[in-house]
């Protein structure tokens, strides 16, 4: 798994075992590996790429992502049935059909030798969905007991069990965001929020944050770098604000965001995963904005539940069911996603 805030390569290997009542999952062993400057860069500015550029780096970053699994799985025992693999996202506008996720799945089963699946998009773009979140139906399937989910990555996602259907979308930038102020001052971070913690919230930037189109949206929604880069920084960028002040300006958004499409009371419980559950300034903010008990769960599940989800989306492809929700995404209805290239015979 590789996502928007660039933080580097999440991989995992899990074990799934279906059981009466629900699935169960296991984490045998769990890595990230923080890409190299070029490779940040080179992934950060492919949407200005050329076509024929981009074509190239869609293979060289298969090559990359082949040779990096099996360096990680070297280090285990364990032979795994598949590579489910997400790739990194260069261009996400399901309102134009257009979703491009980079990491050619044909050149990492061939860099492995292990049957890989991929592509895990583009069927649900296809059938007018969004393309996005897909990871609720991980949501639903492996932590059923929870009200909600809520996971803080470069975007901030929700899901939730309404009526019996799968309820998700994109709710706002979080690390994203938060990481793009930091690269002013040559961080990759605001460690624990403590920048962020040493501001003090702008009024009219908050009301201007706050008015976005985005937030007035219903149904399925999700976002991308494209609107990231459009919508939303430019707002940030106006005027001559202390970095500090944008920050915490930021996280007061984000919290107020999160406790405004969570309709929940002290008794529902949200499960929290994504880098920015380690952000404690971020936590605090989001506890004071919403009544709900947010679980915070062990670092494994923080940091690599997206990843063991994808490979959960692996398991349902290679089971052929179905691994993408309509009444998540929008589409026309609920589908098999992931394209299948085979490894050594």
């Amino acid at each position: 798994m590789s996502g928007t805030s660039l933080d580097g390569l999440d991989i995992v290997l899990c074990n799934f075992t279906k059981q009466p009542e629900k699935w169960k999952y296991r984490i045998i062993s769990s890595k990230t590996v923080p890409y190299p400057r070029e490779w940040k860069s080179r992934l950060g500015n492919a949407d200005c790429l050329t076509g024929s550029d981009l074509v190239k780096l869609d293979q060289e970053y298969g090559a990359f992502l082949g040779h990096m699994v099996y360096d990680f799985l070297l280090e285990n025992p364990e032979d795994p049935d598949f590579i489910a693999s997400h790739g990194h996202t260069i261009f996400h506008q399901p309102e134009n059909q257009i979703t491009l996720q980079i990491g050619n799945g044909a050149i990492l089963a061939a860099v492995t030798g292990i049957k890989v699946i991929s592509d895990f998009r583009s069927v649900d773009i296809a059938l007018g969905g969004q393309g996005a979140p897909l990871v609720p139906v991980g949501d639903e399937f492996l932590f059923p007991e929870y009200d909600y989910c809520l996971n803080l990555g470069g975007i901030a996602n929700l899901s939730y069990n309404s009526d019996g259907k799968r309820i998700a979308f994109d709710v706002c930038p979080v690390n994203m965001a938060i990481n793009s102020l930091m690269e002013k001052v040559n961080l990759d971070i605001d460690l624990n929020g403590e920048k962020g913690r040493s501001g003090r919230i702008i009024p009219d930037l908050l009301v201007r944050l706050n008015a976005i189109d985005y937030y007035q949206l219903k149904g399925p929604r999700s976002l991308g770098k494209e609107w990231f880069e459009s919508t939303f920084l430019p707002i940030t960028e106006k005027g001559d604000l202390p970095l500090s002040d944008l920050l915490r300006t930021i996280y007061e958004h984000i919290a107020f965001q999160i406790g405004k499409v969570i309709p929940g009371n002290e008794k529902h419980t949200v499960l929290v995963s994504g880098g920015g559950a380690h952000n404690r300034f971020l936590i605090e903010r989001i506890k004071a904005n919403s009544p709900m008990q947010f679980i915070i769960p062990d670092k494994e599940i923080i940091d690599y539940k997206e990843a063991m989800v994808f490979a959960f989306l692996g398991v349902l492809r290679d089971r052929d069911e179905i691994n993408c929700f309509s009444s998540v995404t929008g589409a026309s209805r609920d589908s098999i996603i992931g394209s299948v290239y085979a490894g050594k015979p």
